[in-house]
């Protein structure tokens, strides 16, 4: 298989989730007892998007889990031959029936942004948040598996709409302003920090650096000192049309003194 899909395989994996325990607005993460490890034993498909991909890296996650049995994974809601919505994955743990929303995110921290920590967190053009997409999974993704046109898919599994549970497995990448990095975590884990963001002006702070620009599939990737590294100059050369299109590429970068870091060079001020 691919060397670049084991690695993303991977990165998945090693990817922490955005809070461990206890709730966030009464949503909870579903707990996972067994970690698999590489190699990714399925086949999946090169030509995909990379939401796509990380769906398929979940299902491999899920499987190798001994006390999960999966009954339903990306199930079309429909009515009236339309899709009113879709469940991401329906399984059973030890038994109990529970309804799973898979996420895979990467969140900028922004102070400017609402009141309160997890308000603070959005998504690298900024019309997405952690907030925005808590809030809809709360009122929208969860509340769609108790819609008229799900329960014959329900009875059809022999479930109980009243003693299903509802989780998330959101894993997220949180990158902080640069060289600002005393970001408040008192609800989600610090362990997703990886790295930092800046404007393309703060780009010649890294002239002594080298740097690289991975394929967005390989956003999922680990940082490594095996990558084809580029000068200052060629790189922003690279980068600066992406920018200027009003893109956010995430980058790595590796310091003179052999620290390799990720940042995104976004567009916004």
């Amino acid at each position: 298989m691919d060397k670049d899909i084991q690695l993303q395989y991977l990165g998945y994996l090693n990817t922490p989730l955005l809070w461990e325990s206890g709730e966030i607005e009464g949503i909870e993460q579903i707990e996972l007892h067994e970690k698999p490890t590489p190699p990714l034993q399925k086949t999946v498909a090169t030509n995909v998007r990379l939401g796509r991909r990380i769906e398929e890296f979940v299902s491999e996650e899920l499987q190798q889990n001994k006390n999960i049995e999966i009954l339903l994974e990306n199930f079309q809601i429909q009515q009236k031959k339309q899709t009113i919505g879709e469940i991401d994955c329906i399984l059973k743990q030890n038994g109990q029936p529970v309804h799973l929303e898979v996420m895979y995110k990467f969140y900028l921290y922004d102070e400017t942004v609402g009141n309160s920590e997890i308000e603070r967190w959005i998504g690298t053009n900024r019309t997405d948040s952690f907030y925005k997409k808590i809030t809809k999974l709360k009122n929208k993704q969860f509340p769609i598996l108790f819609n008229e046109n799900m329960l014959p898919t329900l009875k059809k599994l022999e479930i109980d709409p009243d003693e299903i549970q509802q989780r998330v497995l959101f894993k997220a990448q949180l990158f902080v302003p640069y060289e600002k990095e005393d970001v408040n975590f008192s609800k989600l884990n610090k362990n997703c920090l990886q790295g930092f963001y800046i404007r393309l002006p703060q780009l010649s702070a890294f002239k002594n650096c080298k740097l690289y620009k991975p394929t967005k599939m390989n956003n999922l990737i680990e940082v490594t000192p095996q990558a084809n590294w580029m000068g200052y100059t060629e790189f922003k050369e690279k980068v600066t049309p992406i920018v200027e299109n009003k893109g956010a590429p995430l980058c790595w970068v590796k310091f003179p003194n052999g620290i390799i870091k990720k940042f995104f060079i976004v567009w916004w001020e």
